[in-house]
């Protein structure tokens, strides 16, 4: 189903990083965009870089989010929006717990209820879900954020089969380490925090850029109408899902 059988989009994380990149291709592909995220001057410059349409709304909020885009006849809908935290189920605070919960999973699938019936209905959508490797593959980081895409990595399959019979399709793009402000924002998200990110997690990495995110939507989106990618894993070359740790007592 190429792009030319659609017409609005709705994309969560719209101002920084994958977000916005994704909401510019779109707008560049001719469609309309609503930009969904809690930054409104961000919001504001992607609007004014790209044509989106801003809603200043923060997804854990279920009545904003019906109120933004309740009414949107939506042919793409991408949650994108995300957040993480340093450290684990050890060291975590039941604010970061719930946070996590609330924006990664909890947002995505009140706003999917939302959007979803209305895909159903007119036999047409597309809906594209941000993940990551961290739902797939133990390795060390937060217990949460784990958890947290391993929801999402389930809930885009179950998708499929509550829509099943209709032309409406689900891609989850599943990323390794790409270059956006993630990890700046966790070690305190001041420019200096940004900088010793970039020494730390980027400087002499080939890392994933958010052009190749947005490369792999424009793939899954362009394909044939008959034709559902159902998974995108997308990881650096020198990046590997691998380990096994034996810790001596």
């Amino acid at each position: 189903m190429p792009f030319s059988d659609y017409s609005t989009a709705v994309v969560t994380g719209a101002s920084t990083g994958m977000g916005a990149a994704i909401a510019g291709r779109l707008a560049k592909r001719g469609l309309t965009v609503h930009a969904l995220a809690r930054n409104e001057e961000r919001l504001n410059e992607l609007a004014d870089k790209t044509g989106a349409v801003p809603h200043v709304v923060d997804l854990t909020d279920t009545a904003a989010l019906a109120a933004a885009v309740g009414n949107l006849e939506v042919d793409i809908l991408v949650n994108c929006a995300g957040v993480s935290r340093p450290g684990n189920i050890l060291d975590s605070s039941e604010s970061d717990i719930d946070e996590l919960v609330d924006v990664n999973l909890r947002g995505l699938l009140q706003l999917t209820r939302l959007i979803l019936p209305g895909m159903v209905e007119r036999d047409r959508g597309h809906v594209i879900n941000i993940s990551s490797i961290a739902g797939l593959y133990n390795f060390y980081g937060h217990t949460v954020y784990h958890a947290t895409k391993a929801a999402v990595h389930q809930v885009s399959r179950q998708l499929r089969n509550d829509t099943v019979g209709k032309r409406i399709r689900v891609t989850e793009i599943c990323p390794g380490r790409v270059e956006t402000e993630i990890f700046g924002r966790n070690m305190g998200g001041t420019p200096e925090a940004m900088e010793e990110a970039w020494k730390t997690y980027y400087e002499g990495y080939e890392s994933l850029t958010t052009d190749d995110i947005v490369n792999a939507m424009d793939y899954a989106i362009e394909t044939p109408r008959h034709v559902n990618v159902g998974m995108l894993e997308l990881m650096p070359t020198f990046q590997v899902p691998g380990g096994l740790t034996f810790d001596r007592r």
